[in-house]
Protein backbone atom coordinates (compact mmCIF):
# COMPACT_ATOMS: atom_id res chain seq x y z
CA UNK A 1 0.00 0.00 0.00
CA UNK A 2 2.76 2.12 0.88
CA UNK A 3 4.40 1.78 -2.63
CA UNK A 4 1.36 2.70 -4.45
CA UNK A 5 0.89 5.71 -2.37
CA UNK A 6 4.74 6.76 -3.14
CA UNK A 7 4.59 5.79 -6.55
CA UNK A 8 0.79 8.13 -7.27
CA UNK A 9 2.73 10.50 -5.36
CA UNK A 10 5.22 10.51 -8.12
CA UNK A 11 3.17 10.28 -11.24
CA UNK A 12 1.50 13.43 -9.26
CA UNK A 13 4.88 15.32 -9.37
CA UNK A 14 5.82 14.33 -12.93
CA UNK A 15 2.58 16.21 -14.23
CA UNK A 16 2.40 19.71 -14.84
CA UNK A 17 -1.31 20.82 -16.21
CA UNK A 18 -0.69 22.82 -19.46
CA UNK A 19 -4.07 23.97 -20.21
CA UNK A 20 -7.93 23.58 -18.83
CA UNK A 21 -10.42 23.38 -20.63
CA UNK A 22 -14.20 22.56 -20.95
CA UNK A 23 -13.38 19.87 -23.24
CA UNK A 24 -10.32 18.22 -20.94
CA UNK A 25 -7.54 18.94 -19.40
CA UNK A 26 -3.74 18.64 -20.82
CA UNK A 27 -0.81 17.67 -18.85
CA UNK A 28 2.86 17.55 -19.27
CA UNK A 29 4.41 14.52 -18.02
CA UNK A 30 6.92 11.25 -18.84
CA UNK A 31 6.61 8.21 -20.08
CA UNK A 32 9.39 5.33 -20.17
CA UNK A 33 11.78 8.28 -20.27
CA UNK A 34 10.38 10.07 -22.99
CA UNK A 35 8.35 13.33 -22.53
CA UNK A 36 4.84 13.17 -23.03
CA UNK A 37 1.38 14.77 -22.74
CA UNK A 38 -1.98 13.33 -20.78
CA UNK A 39 -4.91 14.43 -22.19
CA UNK A 40 -7.86 13.68 -20.01
CA UNK A 41 -11.78 14.45 -20.60
CA UNK A 42 -13.44 15.97 -18.12
CA UNK A 43 -16.95 14.37 -16.57
CA UNK A 44 -20.05 16.51 -17.29
CA UNK A 45 -22.05 16.71 -14.13
CA UNK A 46 -25.22 17.73 -15.33
CA UNK A 47 -24.92 14.83 -17.59
CA UNK A 48 -26.33 10.99 -16.33
CA UNK A 49 -23.44 9.54 -15.41
CA UNK A 50 -23.73 6.43 -17.41
CA UNK A 51 -24.50 8.54 -20.42
CA UNK A 52 -21.41 10.73 -19.48
CA UNK A 53 -18.89 7.65 -19.55
CA UNK A 54 -19.79 6.09 -22.90
CA UNK A 55 -20.11 9.73 -24.50
CA UNK A 56 -16.39 10.75 -23.29
CA UNK A 57 -15.33 7.19 -24.21
CA UNK A 58 -16.13 7.09 -27.22
CA UNK A 59 -14.58 11.12 -27.72
CA UNK A 60 -11.58 9.54 -26.42
CA UNK A 61 -11.40 6.60 -28.81
CA UNK A 62 -12.78 8.50 -31.88
CA UNK A 63 -9.42 11.32 -31.10
CA UNK A 64 -7.18 8.76 -30.90
CA UNK A 65 -8.12 6.71 -33.81
CA UNK A 66 -8.05 10.33 -36.49
CA UNK A 67 -5.01 11.53 -34.78
CA UNK A 68 -3.50 7.56 -35.64
CA UNK A 69 -5.74 8.06 -39.29
CA UNK A 70 -4.47 11.57 -40.28
CA UNK A 71 -0.90 10.38 -39.48
CA UNK A 72 -1.22 7.20 -41.77
CA UNK A 73 -2.15 10.14 -45.13
CA UNK A 74 0.97 11.87 -44.22
CA UNK A 75 -0.27 14.59 -41.89
CA UNK A 76 2.30 15.18 -38.85
CA UNK A 77 0.61 14.66 -35.55
CA UNK A 78 1.91 13.01 -31.98
CA UNK A 79 2.26 9.50 -32.37
CA UNK A 80 -0.30 7.92 -29.43
CA UNK A 81 1.45 5.55 -27.11
CA UNK A 82 -1.92 4.51 -24.77
CA UNK A 83 -5.53 5.44 -24.48
CA UNK A 84 -6.98 4.53 -20.94
CA UNK A 85 -10.84 4.05 -22.02
CA UNK A 86 -11.71 3.35 -18.22
CA UNK A 87 -10.21 6.94 -17.35
CA UNK A 88 -11.22 8.69 -21.01
CA UNK A 89 -7.56 9.84 -21.31
CA UNK A 90 -4.56 9.70 -23.96
CA UNK A 91 -1.10 9.35 -23.66
CA UNK A 92 0.91 10.75 -26.24
CA UNK A 93 4.00 12.06 -27.63
CA UNK A 94 4.84 15.91 -26.61
CA UNK A 95 5.86 17.72 -29.55
CA UNK A 96 8.33 21.05 -28.74
CA UNK A 97 8.48 23.48 -31.17
CA UNK A 98 6.72 27.22 -31.61
CA UNK A 99 3.16 27.51 -31.18
CA UNK A 100 1.88 28.89 -34.25
CA UNK A 101 -0.20 31.31 -32.72
CA UNK A 102 2.86 33.07 -31.32
CA UNK A 103 4.82 33.09 -34.79
CA UNK A 104 5.08 36.83 -36.73
CA UNK A 105 6.24 37.88 -39.43
CA UNK A 106 6.80 35.40 -43.00
CA UNK A 107 6.87 32.57 -40.66
CA UNK A 108 3.21 33.21 -40.00
CA UNK A 109 2.65 33.22 -43.61
CA UNK A 110 4.15 30.14 -44.69
CA UNK A 111 2.42 28.32 -41.42
CA UNK A 112 -0.65 29.55 -42.40
CA UNK A 113 -0.05 28.03 -46.58
CA UNK A 114 0.59 24.76 -44.29
CA UNK A 115 -2.17 24.60 -42.28
CA UNK A 116 -4.13 25.10 -45.35
CA UNK A 117 -2.59 22.15 -46.95
CA UNK A 118 -3.24 20.23 -43.48
CA UNK A 119 -6.80 21.35 -43.51
CA UNK A 120 -7.46 20.32 -47.40
CA UNK A 121 -5.72 16.90 -46.68
CA UNK A 122 -7.72 16.15 -43.76
CA UNK A 123 -10.82 17.08 -45.83
CA UNK A 124 -9.69 15.73 -48.16
CA UNK A 125 -9.57 12.29 -46.57
CA UNK A 126 -13.55 13.31 -44.42
CA UNK A 127 -12.01 14.23 -41.49
CA UNK A 128 -13.39 17.38 -40.54
CA UNK A 129 -10.98 18.70 -37.06
CA UNK A 130 -13.46 21.52 -35.41
CA UNK A 131 -10.82 23.14 -33.74
CA UNK A 132 -8.69 24.94 -36.26
CA UNK A 133 -7.03 27.86 -34.68
CA UNK A 134 -3.56 29.17 -35.08
CA UNK A 135 -3.25 27.35 -31.14
CA UNK A 136 -3.60 23.70 -32.38
CA UNK A 137 -0.99 23.81 -34.60
CA UNK A 138 3.25 23.73 -33.45
CA UNK A 139 6.20 23.94 -36.24
CA UNK A 140 8.69 21.68 -35.08
CA UNK A 141 12.35 20.74 -36.89
CA UNK A 142 10.55 22.84 -39.96
CA UNK A 143 7.25 21.29 -40.44
CA UNK A 144 3.93 22.00 -38.68
CA UNK A 145 2.43 19.45 -36.09
CA UNK A 146 -1.30 18.76 -35.93
CA UNK A 147 -2.57 18.81 -32.31
CA UNK A 148 -5.78 18.69 -30.24
CA UNK A 149 -8.24 16.70 -32.12
CA UNK A 150 -11.24 16.43 -29.27
CA UNK A 151 -14.02 18.24 -31.75
CA UNK A 152 -12.83 16.16 -34.90
CA UNK A 153 -15.15 14.11 -37.21
CA UNK A 154 -15.11 11.95 -39.71
CA UNK A 155 -17.36 13.94 -42.38
CA UNK A 156 -17.38 14.49 -46.00
CA UNK A 157 -19.97 17.28 -46.36
CA UNK A 158 -19.28 20.65 -47.77
CA UNK A 159 -20.77 22.48 -44.64
CA UNK A 160 -18.82 20.84 -41.82
CA UNK A 161 -15.17 21.23 -44.57
CA UNK A 162 -16.17 24.81 -44.49
CA UNK A 163 -16.98 25.64 -40.89
CA UNK A 164 -12.97 24.57 -40.59
CA UNK A 165 -12.15 27.22 -42.75
CA UNK A 166 -14.65 29.71 -41.34
CA UNK A 167 -13.36 29.61 -38.02
CA UNK A 168 -9.88 29.55 -38.63
CA UNK A 169 -10.93 32.93 -40.41
CA UNK A 170 -12.31 34.19 -37.44
CA UNK A 171 -9.71 33.15 -35.27
CA UNK A 172 -7.34 35.05 -38.21
CA UNK A 173 -9.42 38.58 -37.80
CA UNK A 174 -8.89 38.09 -33.86
CA UNK A 175 -5.36 36.87 -33.10
CA UNK A 176 -3.65 38.13 -36.23
CA UNK A 177 -5.67 41.13 -37.67
CA UNK A 178 -2.89 43.24 -38.86
CA UNK A 179 -1.57 40.14 -41.01
CA UNK A 180 -5.19 38.91 -42.14
CA UNK A 181 -4.96 40.62 -45.71
CA UNK A 182 -1.72 38.38 -45.82
CA UNK A 183 -2.56 35.48 -43.99
CA UNK A 184 -5.46 34.36 -45.63
CA UNK A 185 -5.27 34.42 -48.69
CA UNK A 186 -2.15 31.93 -47.96
CA UNK A 187 -4.28 29.13 -45.99
CA UNK A 188 -6.72 29.30 -48.75
CA UNK A 189 -3.43 28.40 -51.50
CA UNK A 190 -2.38 25.90 -49.36
CA UNK A 191 -5.76 24.47 -49.07
CA UNK A 192 -6.77 24.84 -53.09
CA UNK A 193 -3.53 22.99 -53.94
CA UNK A 194 -4.78 19.96 -52.37
CA UNK A 195 -8.53 19.95 -52.80
CA UNK A 196 -8.43 21.12 -56.37
CA UNK A 197 -10.21 24.26 -57.52
CA UNK A 198 -14.01 22.76 -57.89
CA UNK A 199 -13.97 21.47 -54.22
CA UNK A 200 -12.26 24.82 -53.42
CA UNK A 201 -14.77 26.75 -54.77
CA UNK A 202 -17.78 24.80 -52.99
CA UNK A 203 -15.90 24.98 -49.89
CA UNK A 204 -15.10 28.52 -49.81
CA UNK A 205 -19.08 29.24 -50.96
CA UNK A 206 -20.75 27.65 -48.12
CA UNK A 207 -18.45 29.89 -45.95
CA UNK A 208 -19.52 33.16 -47.38
CA UNK A 209 -23.01 31.28 -46.61
CA UNK A 210 -22.46 30.71 -43.24
CA UNK A 211 -21.49 34.48 -43.30
CA UNK A 212 -24.36 35.63 -44.32
CA UNK A 213 -26.45 33.86 -42.21
CA UNK A 214 -24.14 35.56 -39.17
CA UNK A 215 -25.02 38.99 -40.69
CA UNK A 216 -28.88 38.27 -40.93
CA UNK A 217 -28.22 37.03 -37.20
CA UNK A 218 -26.77 40.22 -36.48
CA UNK A 219 -29.33 42.76 -37.85
CA UNK A 220 -32.57 40.44 -36.52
Amino acid sequence: MACNLIFCALVVILMKLLKKGAEGDIFATMDQGRPAILKTRNKKPYRNSLLDNKIRRQRTIREALIISEAKSFGIFTPLIYRVNTKDCAILMQHIRGAVVRNLRGKKLVWACKEIGKIAGTLHKNGIMHGDLTTSNFIVSNGRVCTIDFGLSQKTSRIEDHAVDLRLFKEILNSAHVGQMEKLWPSFLSGYRSVVGTDRFQSVLGYVSVIEGRGRYAAVI
